[in-house]
């Protein structure tokens, strides 16, 4: 390969996995950040032994490690009866089948054991306030263009801007993201301020009729992580508007009270619409690639929008030290080590969604009745195919 720097778009949690995985293995990177500092926003988020899986691939096992909170089970409760549905237990059995644990972690602190990685790096070239508006290529390179500012010439460039990626524009034009109605209200909350009947160390998901809640300890169990969900069928794209817990209880009169109460207990309650896009097949043009987000945005339901973009980031790194000679054939490599597997999950985060999270009558009944007769080791089975990966299978 040339002296040119890989340029990276984007540093979220995809963009910075990406610099890592590639200075891993010896190749210089350039990552442009529009806000004005590093940062990330958000909440928690749910890791599987897929990420884990990651980590040690990307060298941050120890570190990632040292920031997630360890839960027990993954418990799913019906909202209306309060009764257990199912849990998977999180134990010593389920870490030796997969070889890493299921955990819980804020975003920021996942992030800043990413940043601190790349800020203490050689190879990694962090720039902030620094827009990306498109790219140019010419066979031979990739040019990032950038607003107000003169364009930059690398060796390739990956989109790691997110769900509305200008570069993703440029090279699908698909257009706007697909707006599911999905409204999510997002809490963080003391452990004092949590009902001492549900401060379960556990990964809780509260399904009922077109709506869900779901709680977990983050922070070494501190605060709670709230996540209420109603599908209202709003079809404007919002994200992060400060809404009333007024707004946040409405639709949520036929749920238990038990389960109820935890929108009592929330405070500054913010409100997401979510949104995601149908698979595609072509996420690589030339020199150019999208990762994460910008190449296949998911629902929130199968708790994999992060563990697929490091993924992402494991894949590319490897195929491009594979593929040292032709920059173009490591990309489509890469490509292909990745469309198949995350278009699944991205279909299955729908999927779970309606016959999981939010299904009613008949259709709920017939998810209790399977799901109660599931033993650890049915679940571990079931589940081998997504968490038994760090995504270098196609």
């Amino acid at each position: 390969m040339t002296d040119l720097p890989i340029l990276i778009a984007g540093g979220g949690i995809g963009g910075l996995a990406a610099a890592c995985g590639l200075a891993r293995k010896g190749l210089r990177s350039i990552v442009f950040e529009q806000a004005s500092k590093m940062g990330e926003i958000g909440a928690g988020i749910q890791i599987g032994p897929n990420a884990f899986h990651c980590f040690d691939y990307l060298g941050i096992g120890d570190e990632a490690r040292a920031v997630a909170v360890y839960i027990d089970a993954l418990r799913l409760m019906d909202a209306q009866t309060a009764e257990d549905i199912t849990h998977i237990p999180l134990d010593e059995p389920f870490r030796k089948f997969y070889g890493n644990p299921y955990a819980v972690v804020h975003r920021a602190d996942l992030h800043g054991v990413l940043l601190k990685f790349c800020e203490d790096s050689p190879l990694v070239d962090i720039r902030t306030s620094h827009a990306v508006t498109g790219y140019a290529q010419d066979g031979d390179s990739a040019t990032v263009l950038l607003k107000d500012r003169d364009p930059i010439k690398g060796l390739f460039l990956i989109a790691a801007e997110g769900l509305r990626s200008p570069i993703r524009a440029q090279l699908v034009g698909d257009g706007a993201p697909r707006i599911s109605g999905h409204t999510t209200y997002r809490s963080v909350i003391p452990k004092d301020q949590m009902p001492e009947d549900l401060r379960w160390n556990a990964a809780t998901l509260w399904a009922g009729p077109k709506c869900h809640i779901v709680h977990y300890p983050l922070k070494g169990g501190k605060v709670y992580n709230l996540v209420v969900t109603y599908h209202r069928d709003v079809r404007e794209a919002i994200a992060g508007r400060p809404v009333s817990k007024e707004e946040v209880a409405q639709g949520f009169e036929h749920i238990h009270p038990k389960a109820r109460q935890i929108i009592e207990h929330g405070e500054n309650w913010k409100l997401w619409v979510l949104c995601d896009r149908d698979p595609i097949s072509n996420w690589v043009d030339g020199r150019v690639a999208l990762l994460g987000d910008s190449a296949h945005p998911m629902l929130q339901y199968f708790a994999q929008g992060a563990c697929m973009a490091m993924e992402d980031a494991v894949a590319l790194s490897h195929c491009m030290a594979m593929d040292r000679e032709t920059v173009e054939g490591g990309l489509q490599r890469y490509q292909g080590m990745r469309r198949v597997r995350t278009a699944r999950v991205q279909m299955n985060s729908r999927l779970i969604g309606e016959y999981i999270y939010h299904p009613d009558d008949a259709k709920a009944a017939v998810r209790n009745h399977v799901m109660k007769g599931m033993l650890p080791d049915d679940w571990y089975r079931q589940l081998n195919w997504l968490y038994g990966s760090n995504g270098l299978e196609s």
